[in-house]
């Protein structure tokens, strides 16, 4: 319900420098529109910020009007509709600065890895970054990341240096070490309800060089390599970083042609340091079966998003995931028989191979959970309505055989955030009452918070 007046609006937009829309006007459906497309998004109000003082303005009006908040950047963690209240777009926020000499990176908001990765790689330097250069730094960051080099060095958010966020009643703050450590705490990991971060400084990674890539498998030698690289996991060194995808490709034009219409494995692999090296690590891998295709090789720091090839165009989705706790051959049968099997509507299924750097908290602890896991699943319907609409039974079929397996908690960034019991059941009570605990103080009237933690 609308709790503000025309002259309210009026205000708002003299003081706002980016757009302010009201559902229905024209841009409006453009401006809130995510990469989710299945998703479409039609809040009481939009306001575009280009800048800092544009957030904490957006905010102060919300909570002047009982208007809740959500933000949107650049429109990868849609996963429900927001109807009502305010939506903060974060999108033009996307500056990035880089100080070589402290190895430092600030970015903001709405800024992409791809962005970061353009100033930092002529350096020799990376950002911990995800498995897709697409997707933006905050919105990954705060939920933990569990990247394409997560056994070397650990989760995105144990990079983190400092955060700038506006808080429930629209002040603008510092988290860090030194800062509102509590915050800072709660925000590496924690992810929602505890502000609008509007800059984030992550330290760089120096690395000389990198071999990466991905081999492609034919269906009928899913099986064999799935099983060869679940007994390969327990040698793999704390430096190889490996994950698999059992995708079903379609029968596109995009497609190349040796992939269009199969039911492929994608085995990923990345290490830092040199083609030596590399090629004997990864040659195990390589024994497993002949490869449709071979990426494997050095690979620039700038071109690290061909390690998964994750699509970047806006597409209709839905997708979940969970953590393992143990992987086996046992594992491999259950999965093979539920979400990868022939029948299932499931388009992608992904292993991700943990533990080594990301098991390891940061020295002042964060609130990222999961760190005992020794795996991610991450699962994705495709496509139309009735394709997408099997998906939620298909995982929980998968997560009922797969219970001896499953991680007693899980991730913000592959966990299944969907409801205040799912998001509680990813910390011990502890942690999460921790994060309560700074949630309540940073906003306490709850406007920052999605309507499922509202209602916790």
């Amino acid at each position: 319900m609308t709790t503000f007046s025309e002259s309210d609006l009026s205000s708002l937009r003299s003081t706002i420098s980016g757009p302010v829309l009201l559902r229905g006007e024209p841009g409006f459906a453009d401006a809130v529109r995510g990469q989710n497309l299945a998703v479409t998004h039609e809040p009481e109000l939009a306001v575009g910020a280009a800048s800092e003082a544009d957030v904490s303005a957006a905010v102060v009006f919300a909570a002047a009007h009982n208007l809740t908040v959500d933000v949107l950047a650049t429109g990868h963690g849609s996963h429900a509709p927001v109807r009502t209240g305010l939506q903060l777009l974060t999108g033009d926020l996307d500056e990035v600065s880089v100080d070589a000499a402290a190895r430092l990176a600030t970015i903001g908001a709405g800024a992409r890895w791809s962005a970061v990765i353009e100033k930092t790689a002529p350096l020799g330097l990376a950002p911990v970054t995800g498995s897709s250069t697409h997707v933006g730094v905050v919105g990954y960051t705060l939920a933990g990341g569990l990247g394409p080099l997560v056994r070397s060095h650990g989760l995105t958010s144990d990079w983190v240096r400092s955060v700038r966020v506006v808080t429930g009643d629209g002040a603008a703050v510092t988290a860090s070490a030194t800062e509102n450590q509590d915050l800072f705490w709660a925000l590496r990991g924690g992810k929602y309800g505890l502000g609008v971060v509007t800059e984030i400084t992550i330290e760089l990674a120096p690395i000389p060089s990198l071999y990466a890539g991905n081999l492609m498998f034919a269906t009928e030698h899913r099986e064999q390599v799935l099983r060869g690289w679940v007994d390969w996991l327990p040698t793999a060194p704390a430096d190889v970083s490996t994950s698999l995808a059992l995708i079903t490709m379609p029968p596109l034009p995009f497609i190349p042609e040796p992939l269009r219409g199969q039911r492929v494995l994608a085995l990923r692999f990345a290490r830092p340091g040199s083609v030596a090296d590399g090629e004997r690590l990864a040659a195990p891998l390589r024994a497993l079966a002949p490869a449709l295709t071979d990426d494997l090789g050095e690979l620039p720091l700038a071109e690290v998003a061909r390690i998964h090839g994750d699509p970047e165009d806006p597409g209709e989705s839905w997708s979940a995931g969970t953590l393992l706790q143990s992987l086996d051959q046992g594992f491999v049968d259950v999965l093979l028989g539920t979400a990868a099997s022939p029948s299932s509507p499931l388009a992608v299924v992904e292993l991700r191979h943990l533990g080594a750097a990301a098991s390891t908290d940061v020295p002042e602890g964060s609130a990222a959970a999961g760190r005992g896991a020794i795996a991610a699943v991450s699962t994705v319907a495709a496509g139309p309505e009735p394709v997408r609409a099997q998906g939620p039974a298909a995982f929980e079929a998968f997560k009922a055989a797969a219970g001896a397996w499953l991680a007693e908690h899980e991730n913000v960034s592959f966990g299944d955030a969907r409801t205040a019991e799912s998001y509680r059941a990813m910390w011990p009570a502890e942690a999460y009452q921790r994060l309560t605990r700074v949630r309540a103080a940073h906003d306490p009237a709850g406007i920052l918070s999605p309507p499922w933690l509202r209602s916790a």
